[in-house]
């Protein structure tokens, strides 16, 4: 799937003068990757290329510089061929499918990613090695505890997006992580691969974060500059677009958050709603709860379920999928609620909202089918479609939960 254009193995310590000299290694001698995604980087490549260099000749590191290739026009591959670097073409367009290739294609033990455009010193690169030598398997650069220069980064992004996302992020994910975005950082082999990073546009940045927060692996931080990036051209990154996919991204691998506990309220509120005046009006002082109070409480009971349930689901698809943290209480979930005890509970409850419209149609029957009094038939017309609603929603999430538990064997 990608197609090596050239390979030089690690890097020696050469003068000053002869930056970009290689010899050839062993694959297994190569301790640090330097891996750079690039589409269209010509102006500012041969920088980023040569700052990764210095760091390696500086920390006296076994390192190569690998550059995903996402089908740059502009001459960008002559450039890091030129410059020693390895080349890596990654067919499939997407931030992190360009990361995730070059990964992949690296050999270092450890593996530092940044972008290609010199808005980040891959010198600064040092602190995070030295972390994952002594046992992190992320290490995040920050930009807030480090420092961000005049015109690096617009005010909204500074002092709007990043913090509100990276906040999100926290409470979603807890995590020791001030800045979620930040673009240089560095993990080891063995955390990528257990990773399993999926997403291939730039909520690979979130998914790499939340997942090392879920899965317990050892994080740490280290302060870094953010440099205003020297292209001429406007960036990949779209504001508002991207923004977005990162605050989705957080909030599809967190329904907890997002569904589950607002689901919740409102049907805890329902339901005391329909408890209070099920059997007749509710006086508190001048105010009177009467019917109209119970449409609210079943309007409550019904939206709140449905949240309930499509966040479990929605839970259930980010594991299977491999987007989200394994739980433990899944399968012991899936072996307490099977399909056959759903499908039994869901027509109970519809039979129970069946059985009081059934005894109100009786009643209804014995009048002749004349006129009713609406406070009185009311709250057994409510009440059982409320059952009902429940309990078919209880049938169909039951055959969605069972789909989605199907374990699927995936080609590897």
């Amino acid at each position: 799937m990608q197609l090596v254009r050239s390979f030089v193995g690690s890097y020696t310590r050469p003068a000053a003068s002869t930056i970009g000299v290689f010899c050839f290694a062993m694959p297994d001698e190569i301790e640090v990757s330097f891996v750079m995604p690039c589409l269209d980087e010509a102006e500012t490549l041969e920088a980023c290329i040569r700052a990764a260099q210095e760091a390696i000749e500086t920390g006296s590191l076994k390192g190569e510089v690998v550059i995903a290739d996402n089908g740059s026009t502009d001459g960008s591959q002559e450039i890091a061929t030129r410059m020693g670097a390895r080349v890596v073409e990654v067919p499939e367009r997407g931030y992190g499918s360009a990361l995730m290739g070059g990964f992949q294609a690296a050999r270092g033990r450890f593996l530092i990613m940044g972008d290609a455009d010199e808005s980040y010193d891959f010198r600064e690169a040092l602190p995070m090695i030295e972390a994952l030598r002594a046992g992190a398997d992320l290490v995040m650069g920050s930009r807030f505890r480090g420092r961000i220069e005049p015109g690096a980064m617009p005010w909204s992004h500074r002092w709007i997006g990043n913090p509100v996302l990276s906040f999100i992020g926290r409470l979603f994910f807890p995590s020791p992580v001030s800045d979620f975005h930040c673009g240089l950082r560095g993990l080891s082999r063995k955390a990528f691969e257990a990773l399993n990073l999926r997403t291939t546009g730039m909520e690979f940045a979130s998914e790499m974060v939340v997942k090392a927060s879920a899965h317990g692996l050892r994080i740490a931080e280290v302060p870094i500059t953010l440099h205003p990036d020297g292209r001429s051209r406007a960036p990949h990154l779209r504001r508002w677009r991207d923004g977005w996919r990162h605050l989705r991204f957080l909030m599809t691998l967190s329904p907890r958050w997002t569904l589950f506990l607002p689901g919740l309220v409102l049907l805890g509120v329902g339901a005391l709603l329909l408890a209070l005046v099920g059997l007749g009006p509710l006086a508190l002082g001048s105010v009177t709860f009467d019917v109209h109070t119970m449409l609210a409480g079943s309007l409550f009971v019904i939206v709140g379920y449905q949240a309930v349930t499509t966040a479990i689901a929605a839970r259930i698809y980010a594991f299977e999928e491999e987007l989200g943290p394994p739980v433990a209480w899944m399968g012991r979930a899936f072996e307490v609620f099977t399909l056959e005890r759903g499908l039994l509970a869901g027509a109970a409850l519809a039979g129970v909202g069946a059985f009081l419209i059934g005894q109100l149609t009786w009643h209804w029957a014995q009048t002749g089918f004349g006129p009713l009094e609406t406070s009185v038939t009311l709250r057994p017309m409510v009440l059982g479609s409320t059952f009902i609603a429940v309990g078919i929603q209880t049938l169909l999430m039951s055959f969605l939960f069972s789909m989605l538990g199907i374990r699927r064997r995936r080609s590897p």
